[in-house]
């Protein structure tokens, strides 16, 4: 039996154990044997068939449709991440997955920055920077230094490399960075494709810059690593730091990229 199904069919049963039966207008009566909603009435409320129903609780080889694990989902009252637990477990996509989750940093997280000492930023669902500390602010001088204007866009990470000219003089190996930046970013929003802001932002990318334009042609996909960064800096010369890019637990769509300096760097 494939582990997966397995697992998603011993989850389900313990999600339907958890609800009282009287919670959803069924009898508590005295000869239920199992505490919680039984098999059938999780098959009703959710609209499917019982028999097909008891083949997913025991792990059998049937294909369950997102439409499913999304009645699923609503009957059981799952909370996000129990969803997208299922989903995962099923190897199907939520359609829920794409609503938008708020892309701002919380009061806590943004305070951080001002305690750490070295290049510090976060980042939000579309690589717009939703904040940074003075330091990063004094490497990234000419962009992240520069005040705001009131109808200027986010400030976006794939903006600055490929739509701003002073960009390619910056970042060493602007080329070989702009390339794997793509990709990496094909890899985060691999599931939020058709979202609007998404969406927008890649076609702006596209008009805008013939390399962007041909790397995301090439459907290259790398996860978002560490490693070694260096840029030209206009009064430092070149400056090389090791890149390490956390997410926060509550809030797995941000991420905190932290800029530690290379001795001598």
């Amino acid at each position: 039996m494939d582990n997966r199904r397995k697992e998603l069919g011993e989850f389900l049963q313990v999600m339907r154990g958890r609800h009282a039966p009287e919670e959803f207008g069924f009898p508590a009566g005295s000869r239920r044997r199992a505490q919680g909603l039984r098999r059938e009435e999780v098959a009703q409320l959710a609209g499917i068939s019982p028999t097909w129903y008891t083949w997913i609780e025991q792990g059998r080889a049937v294909n369950v449709s997102a439409e499913a694990l999304n009645r699923l989902a609503q009957t059981l009252r799952l909370t996000r991440g129990e969803r997208a637990y299922i989903f995962e477990l099923a190897g199907r996509r939520d359609p829920l997955g794409a609503a938008p989750e708020e892309d701002a940093a919380s009061e806590l997280l943004t305070g951080l920055l001002g305690d750490i000492a070295i290049p510090a930023y976060i980042m939000g669902r579309t690589w717009d920077m939703l904040a940074w500390n003075k330091a990063a602010a004094a490497l990234f001088a000419g962009w992240l230094d520069k005040p705001m204007k009131p109808h200027d866009p986010p400030r976006n990470l794939l903006r600055y490399v490929f739509l701003q000219p002073s960009a390619r003089q910056f970042i060493a190996d602007w080329e070989t960075r702009a390339r794997r930046l793509t990709a990496e970013f094909r890899a985060d929003c691999r599931t939020r494709l058709d979202e609007p802001a998404v969406e927008h932002l890649i076609g702006e990318l596209k008009k805008g810059s013939a390399a962007f334009s041909r790397y995301w042609k090439q459907h290259d996909v790398l996860e978002r690593q560490g490693g070694q960064r260096a840029f030209n800096h206009p009064r430092l010369g070149l400056v090389t730091y090791q890149q390490v890019t956390l997410r926060p637990v509550e809030q797995e769509h941000l991420k905190l990229v932290l800029l530690k300096p290379d001795r001598g760097g």
